[in-house]
């Protein structure tokens, strides 16, 4: 993303200042100290006397900002990770708009950017109609939720609509297999999460201390489908077998049958896939029946800070998600600090995600040049090497991007990063206990 030098960031902030009656929307101390976000480079700020004109000799009257339409789970079952979906989004914004907003060629002007933020509800067809009332407005983009049934609306919404989409908490690759134009996540798919956990198995643990008797709890949904079968491919070209494998359906509240069943088959690796819901039944049943294999781990279910709830039912379960403050990636300590002082601890892993997209977005309207949906969703899929929170993004042709997957563990009540070994904040703790 192109710097600019701190006098012209300066000058830009007020010009936008005194365009918009002062107000260029929430701020924040600069990232790291460092860069803004995004800024223009080499760019004038635009006076009366050259306010760009159309052929005709009209002024063209720039927007007092950029609208983006977030629909997020801010209630319901997926609040949980909702909430740092949106504590990520606002956090970009605010640095954004510290510095001076987005430079937008067709105005010769940068602009704030402002976030439309909606709840639906952890319902996915609140998040269809939403997403199609943002449609009729003057937002440029959609940025969606957290996991991958909200997504999976969003995304197809969002290609009816013809509205670039952003999503992080989704790693359903099947979404990327539809033929959407629309759609963009740099986010760990399931190959990725099948394979890492494996490696990082084999990285850490002697061959004779390994858990080679697996077991799968898999969600009876489009995303457990796709993923159950690919733990399976991967535990055996990495030397495990599967000696359990049961399906269940979301939201169901006795877990007792699929516990025992693991424990009969002396499962000692367990890996599952539950919504935060599902995640705690499955892990406070557990401890009740007094079983815990001795390596667990949970996508999606275990992202959530009240996993800390659960006390030793929790421990020591491993989560998968592509961001921890250890990375150390630009940005990292602006978020990290911000989050410290507001939530009283690091921050969550779903937060630098979400941060990342506003990164991105905010580089691809400036490469854009203007604020037309079609120009800013070709710029997405151009981006190329982008340095972001969660590292470089470049975008393949499905919308995906290579980022890491690295992975966690829930120990002595604080998320420590244990994969990859040279970025580890804490040693693995295994068994579990």
């Amino acid at each position: 993303m192109r710097q600019r030098a701190m006098l012209v960031g300066l000058v830009v902030m007020a010009m936008v200042m005194a365009g918009c009656g002062g107000d260029t929307g929430s701020a924040t101390t600069q990232a790291d100290g460092g860069a803004p976000v995004t800024s223009a480079e080499g760019t004038t700020p635009t006076t009366a006397a050259d306010e760009p004109t159309t052929t005709e000799g009209a002024a063209v009257d720039a927007p007092e900002a950029i609208r983006i339409g977030a629909v997020v789970s801010l209630t319901g079952g997926l609040a949980g990770g909702g909430a740092q979906v949106a504590r990520g989004y606002t956090y970009a914004v605010d640095v954004i708009n510290e510095n001076g907003g987005v430079y937008v060629e067709e105005y010769s002007t940068s602009l704030p950017l402002e976030l439309d933020l909606r709840d639906d509800a952890s319902d996915p067809n609140q998040t269809t109609s939403i997403m199609d009332e943002l449609a009729g407005s003057d937002i440029v983009a959609y940025l969606g939720g957290f996991a991958t049934p909200v997504h999976a609306a969003g995304s197809a919404t969002a290609e009816r609509n013809r509205i670039p989409y952003l999503g992080v908490a989704v790693s359903t690759q099947a979404l990327h297999e539809q033929g959407y134009r629309y759609f963009f996540s740099p986010f760990p798919k399931s190959p990725d999460m099948a394979r890492t956990v494996f490696e990082m198995l084999n990285g850490l643990l002697p061959e004779d201390e390994r858990p080679y008797r697996v077991g799968i709890f898999q969600e009876a949904t489009d995303w457990g489908e796709e993923l159950g079968p690919l733990f399976t491919q991967e535990a055996e070209s990495h030397g495990y077998e599967v000696v359990y494998h049961e399906t269940y359906a979301p939201g169901t509240t006795d877990y007792t049958d699929l516990i025992l069943g693991a424990r009969a088959a002396e499962v000692q690796a367990l890996l599952s896939l539950p919504t935060p819901p599902d995640a705690f039944a499955i892990y406070q049943q557990m401890g009740e029946l007094g079983w815990k294999p001795p390596f667990n781990l949970v996508i999606r279910g275990a992202d959530v800070p009240t996993w800390n709830d659960l006390g030793a039912a929790g421990e020591g379960v491993v989560l998968s998600t592509p961001w921890h403050p250890a990375l150390g990636f630009p940005g990292t300590e602006y978020v990290n600090d911000r989050h410290i002082e507001e939530e009283g601890r690091p921050a969550d892993p779903v937060v630098g995600s979400a941060y990342a997209l506003i990164e991105i977005l905010a580089d691809a309207i400036e490469r854009a040049g203007t604020l037309d949906r079609e120009a800013i969703r070709d710029a997405i899929a151009a981006t190329d090497g982008l340095e972001t929170i969660v590292g470089p993004i470049t975008f393949r042709e499905d919308g995906t991007a290579p980022v890491p997957n690295p992975q966690m563990q829930w120990i002595g009540g604080a998320i420590e990063l244990i994969w990859p070994a040279e970025a580890a904040t804490a040693d693995l703790v295994y068994p579990a206990p």
